[in-house]
């Protein structure tokens, strides 16, 4: 027999706006779960039942006419998006503390939208790591594989989709932060054009490198949280893109592309490493059903090669220096405090020149895959990776290079500013996740979205769960809210 969160985000709304269940019940279900396995899969840095259910409340008590597509739908935000009232800790023990006095924008529309958030998903300290393994709470681990992790910086929210204590997720990406987890734990990992998504109030744009993002298992859920997050908000550093009539998730559910000229590609681009079988085998998968679509897949050249890290490599240091009180900076674990000490190196001139000549790079690039709708590639160099494998010598440089080596793909849209998704249509020959990565030309999310879901379909549906999906009974839950591992 189904349950509550058997359902789609989409499912779930549908399911309020018939009178099927309230979002209090559904609120109610889901806090049930996080308190059963959040510890368990590392989901959450903060549980935030009490506003939850006062949201869920007052959601439900919005008239018929005033709600949305998500109205009333379970959510979490990640740790690092400011949220007001609420502790926010950034991953990192520095931050311990801390309490925001405002909402980032893509929170007030999560609000406005009536989706009901259930807390803070765990994240890499100061969204410095693509692992998501700090000091503020249990990594957030693979809910298919415990032994492995859920990725970052956005692993909690991945966790917790993939584990069904939420049905989809808030997150961000600023090298495949969305799409690394996404990959990793058999969910659709959305990152938005540049400036589709407002990254305010505070922050000066990174550079225009991250972006927040929806994580879902439908590539429809995952349209329909975009279409909150995707408000124009003036002031913003990035135009953006023109919205499609009826929005993103008109153009899921149209899933309805035309013809499209396909570059596939499997070559890594900021790394000379090998690609595993069964990474290759789901980029060989998704080309067979896009051709099979009536799509024509080419193969083209990788747009960037290796010799663009040392460029990226720079960016990446500079970002690590976002605020830290001076008498916290011991409290940082030893890869960012590395990264941060190298970017406190870099000059202006040199940032400036870094930037200059990573653009020339972008746009050899694009000449290299002109004529090309989409690129299509895997999204990463090796499906899964244990907990503690990045750290596993103590070295934070290894660790950095590690990383680098594990996911050569997903960092280059960030620095173009392309829309990119993260695809489950892969499995391992031990029945785990395996990701593709499918990229769009800049300002056209409507048209990827579109060709996601008619993978999708023509996929037969990737909303499969892990065994951990099913291992909630009353057993599982204490009295004060605390997760504790299922027997």
């Amino acid at each position: 027999m189904a349950e509550p969160h058997d359902l789609t985000a989409l499912e779930q709304a549908a399911a309020i706006a018939r009178g099927d269940l309230s979002s209090a019940e559904l609120v109610e279900h889901h806090l049930h779960r996080v308190a059963a396995l959040g510890h368990t899969v590392g989901a959450f840095v903060t549980v935030t039942a009490e506003l939850a259910r006062q949201a869920a409340r007052a959601a439900d008590a919005v008239p018929a006419e005033q709600r949305g597509p998500l109205h009333g739908v379970p959510t979490a935000i990640k740790d690092l998006t400011l949220t007001a009232g609420v502790r926010t800790t950034f991953g990192s023990a520095a931050f311990a503390d801390f309490v925001p006095p405002v909402d980032a924008d893509v929170v007030r529309f999560i609000k406005a939208a009536g989706l009901v958030s259930l807390g803070k998903t765990t994240t890499s300290e100061l969204g410095c790591s693509l692992y998501s393994e700090g000091r503020v709470a249990p990594p957030a681990r693979n809910p298919w594989q415990l032994a492995y992790t859920a990725g970052g910086s956005s692993g909690g929210a991945a966790a917790a989709v993939a584990a069904g204590l939420v049905p989809i997720a808030q997150g961000s990406d600023g090298g495949g932060s969305l799409r690394i987890p996404a990959s990793l734990c058999g969910l659709v990992g959305y990152k938005p054009s540049r400036g589709l998504v407002s990254g305010g109030p505070l922050g000066s744009g990174a550079f225009g490198l991250p972006t927040s993002g929806p994580l879902g298992r439908t590539v429809a859920d995952v349209a329909a949280l975009l279409d909150v997050l995707a408000v124009p908000v003036p002031g913003e550093p990035y135009l953006p893109p023109v919205a499609p009539p009826g929005g993103y998730l008109a153009a899921a559910r149209r899933a309805a592309p035309g013809r499209l000229r396909v570059g596939r590609f499997t070559t890594p681009m900021l790394a000379d490493e090998p690609v595993h079988p069964d990474c290759v085998a789901a980029v060989d998968r998704a080309a067979e059903l896009l051709t099979a679509a009536g799509h024509e897949v080419v193969e083209v050249p990788a747009p960037l090669g290796p010799e663009a890290w040392p460029l990226f490599e720079i960016i990446w240091y500079v970002l690590a220096l976002a605020p830290v009180p001076p008498q916290r900076e011991a409290e940082l674990l030893p890869l960012t405090r590395l990264l941060r000490a190298r970017g406190a190196e870099i000059s202006a001139g040199t940032l400036a020149a870094t930037l200059g000549e990573l653009q020339a790079q972008v746009r050899l690039g694009a000449r290299r895959t002109a004529g090309c709708d989409l690129l299509l590639c895997p999204t990463l160099a090796a499906p899964q990776a244990p907990v503690g494998w990045f750290t596993a010598d103590g070295d934070p440089a290894a660790d950095f290079d590690r990383q680098r080596r594990f996911s050569p793909y997903c960092a280059i849209f960030n620095v173009t500013g392309d829309p990119s998704v993260s695809l489950p249509l892969g499995v391992t020959t031990d029945g785990l996740p395996v990701g593709v990565l499918l990229t769009g030309r800049y300002g056209d999310d409507a048209r990827l979205i579109a060709t996601a879901a008619e993978l999708e379909h023509s996929s037969g549906g990737w909303d499969r769960h892990p065994a951990i999906w099913r291992a909630v009974d009353s057993a599982n839950v204490n009295g004060d809210g605390v997760g504790r591992s299922p027997s």
